[in-house]
């Protein structure tokens, strides 16, 4: 007896036929080859043998152990597991499905209201919170080798050049732009890969934005992010274990 549970928008029937004749299909069966052992079958000849014998119990002590797995089975119950027991939707209780509908309704008041406070939608904002980049060759001749200083600091901390670094923005160097502006803009240029090597971060929570580059990368990033983005004042270059190690 096969028993399909299926949501009211999904009822395509053959669908549901195909999913339920899949699910009771008999897992094929590979024959085992024979075990061979690498090493020589001989018990008696092992080079380690146990200390001690195994442990043994007695006809009645297996017999008391019996009758109490009896007992705790007859106790707790073999309930089957349902995993439509807590769902709304399969409950056929009418108070269940009116706080269902009431759910429904409050959760698209919300979102009814949050587009009410979005921007028209050439100036929506992203809401995601990660942007990584794509490889690309065409910035090679753009890019310049990396200032003495920071070269100098590399060798003193015996960092290489690809390690991974991070630039920190925050609303105080963004000219009057709001964080969320700052954060469009940096995922169209991570889109248009003008930031090599690099993924991108908004930690709403903390009011920052974090690139993640290599430092091979760094000092163009962040004359890129200075130019493109209109920042007004210098960031630091934090590497993990490491803390600030630069600052543009």
């Amino acid at each position: 007896e096969v028993v399909l549970h299926y949501r009211p928008h999904q009822r395509d029937l053959i669908k549901l036929q195909k999913f339920a004749e899949a699910a009771v299909e008999e897992f094929p069966i590979h024959q085992l080859p024979r075990f061979m052992p690498w090493f020589p079958n001989d018990l008696y000849r092992l080079p380690l043998k146990p200390k001690k014998q195994p442990p043994a119990i007695s006809c009645e002590e297996a017999e008391e152990l019996k009758q109490l797995s009896t007992l705790s089975e007859y106790l707790t119950g073999s309930s089957d597991y349902d995993c439509t027991k807590n769902l709304l939707e399969f409950q056929s209780n009418v108070r269940h499905r009116q706080a269902l509908i009431q759910a429904q309704t409050v959760h698209r008041s919300i979102s009814l209201e949050n587009q009410a406070e979005l921007p028209p939608k050439g100036e929506r904002s992203l809401t995601r919170s990660w942007s990584v980049s794509l490889p690309s060759s065409k910035l090679k001749e753009k890019i310049l080798p990396l200032s003495q200083e920071l070269q100098n600091k590399l060798e003193r901390l015996k960092l290489h050049a690809f390690y991974r670094a991070k630039w920190t923005i925050e609303q105080s160097i963004c000219n009057n732009q709001n964080l969320e502006d700052i954060w469009m803009k940096l995922n169209r240029l991570i889109k248009e890969n003008e930031l090599p090597s690099c993924n991108a971060t908004i930690q709403r929570s903390v009011g920052q934005i974090w690139i993640f580059c290599d430092i091979l990368y760094c000092e163009y990033v962040r004359n890129v992010l200075r130019e493109k983005l209109s920042l007004t004042d210098e960031i630091n270059l934090f590497v993990h274990k490491y803390g600030i190690i630069f600052n543009l």
